[in-house]
């Protein structure tokens, strides 16, 4: 961990330096080339066959997922449409036309004579109100 630590600040010290001689030479001068501090090998054993193994698990596996996905959502499908089927079925059960009962004929209506006052006609107003009047120009003008 150390080790890291002080690789890390010298590659950042180098760095450091290189920007530096940069500025002093002015911008005019050709910029000079970053060291960049050397690449570690990869010491973990990378084994192909292991990884392929993992790989078909795994794509196995989002296999499997999808089809129950897929297989719920069918399902779920399935069973909104029976619900609605039975919707259907109970609203149609519901809404048979039924017969009216059909009116008495045997014995007669006679309407009763209404017990409110009769209505009073009026004269109709024929003159406008004056603040109901339109206003415009030429009005105002002759008077």
């Amino acid at each position: 961990m150390e080790e890291l630590l002080v690789e890390a600040e010298g590659a950042q010290q180098i760095h450091f330096n290189a920007l530096e001689n940069i500025y002093k030479w002015g911008s005019s001068l050709v910029f000079l080339c970053l060291i960049k501090p050397p690449v570690k090998k990869n010491t973990i054993p990378i084994d192909l066959k292991l990884r392929a193994v993992e790989r078909a698990r795994f794509a196995h596996q989002v296999a499997e997922k999808r089809r129950l996905i897929k297989q719920y959502k069918m399902e779920r499908e399935r069973q909104q449409k029976l619900e609605e089927e039975e919707e259907i079925k109970r609203l149609r059960k519901e809404l048979i036309p039924k017969a009216q009962l059909m009116p008495y004929f045997d014995r007669p209506f006679v309407p009763r004579r209404s017990e409110k006052q009769p209505t009073v006609p009026r004269e109709p107003k024929f003159c406008i109100p004056r603040h109901k009047t339109i206003k415009c120009c030429r009005c105002h003008a002759m008077t």
